[in-house]
């Protein structure tokens, strides 16, 4: 489909611009602030990607019903790409701890709207089946899943965010607690998460299991991209829960290394394990919009909306 193969072309560019300039640049610098001075050429890739793919998104959100949980996916790409615009201010005064530290909290906590819209996305898939279905394939009810996982993630972005600002002091002490606050953060994020991934895996195979004319109904309907099987969203979804497990493994690593450690101070590291796989699983949603996959049915309460948390 010709949006599938913009999109891999998009990828393939970004991908190879991106090898090529970190095996080309090498700014690692012990004065700056961040271990390096960022590079402006990746950070022009990220931008120009990251930008793209929100004006993407927008266009898609006010062309095709303004939902309001999918602004969590808008706002999300958006916040990231203002981080980058950020990053080449970091270029320009690597030794700013103020221009540094706004940086920081812009990519440390955007991707946590990603984390959550895909909790808000099993919460609406799930509760467009009916009552029979979502009691035997969910333990947790859809009405509770944002509540439960966004106020999790509330807690966790709260400690991220703290913590990400102390481990720019110049104090040893002081940064050494921020990255302990830090760590505990993403822990505690990748945990519930992980509680997240079982329950959309045990939603789709109970689904399998138990109403097999479900799984494998075919729809004649039309799409964005030809089809508007749910199971299309779902696998998608399931995509985005890899590239999201790979940035909370690679900040992990980052922060219990130290500021000033290997995998912090090289840029390599924060593009190809964590800037380039958010972009790519959370720029599927540019071809795959999610609205178009999930058709509401006749229930007692409407779609549960990110207002409701």
């Amino acid at each position: 489909m010709p949006g599938n193969h913009r999109l891999s072309r998009a990828i393939f560019f970004f991908l190879s611009l991106l090898i090529a300039s970190t095996r080309a640049d090498d700014n690692t610098d012990s004065k700056s602030i961040a271990g390096y001075i960022p590079s402006n050429t990746l950070t022009g890739i990220a931008l120009a990607a990251y930008s793209l793919s929100a004006i993407i998104l927008w266009i898609h959100w006010f062309k095709y019903g303004r939902q309001r949980y999918m602004l969590t996916l808008t706002l999300g790409m958006t916040s990231m790409a203002i981080g980058f615009v950020l990053r080449i201010a970091v270029h320009a005064q690597p030794n700013s701890l103020g221009v540094f530290t706004i940086m920081d909290l812009f990519i440390l906590l955007s991707p946590c709207a990603f984390v959550a819209v895909d909790y808000v996305l099993l919460a609406e898939l799930a509760s467009s089946f009916d009552d029979e279905v979502v009691e035997k394939t969910m333990f947790i009810r859809p009405s509770r899943i944002v509540r439960i996982f966004v106020w999790s993630d509330v807690a966790t972005f709260l400690l991220q965010g703290g913590g990400g600002g102390l481990t720019a002091s110049n104090n040893p002490s002081t940064a050494n607690i921020g990255k302990t606050v830090v760590i505990i953060g993403l822990v505690l994020q990748l945990a519930s998460f992980g509680l997240f991934a079982l329950t959309l895996v045990r939603f789709a195979l109970r689904i399998r299991s138990q109403f097999p004319e479900l799984w494998n109904t075919t729809s004649t309907s039309k799409s964005f991209v030809g089809g508007a099987d749910w199971r299309v969203l779902f696998y998608t979804i399931c995509v985005t829960c890899i590239g999201i497990t790979i940035r909370f493994g690679f900040r992990i690593v980052e922060f219990a290394g130290g500021f000033h450690g290997p995998v912090f101070s090289h840029e390599a590291y924060f593009y190809s394990l964590d800037s380039l796989p958010l972009w790519i699983v959370m720029s599927l949603f540019c071809v795959i919009w999610p609205p178009r996959f999930i058709h509401p049915r006749v229930r007692d309460k409407a779609a549960i909306p990110m207002t409701d948390v």
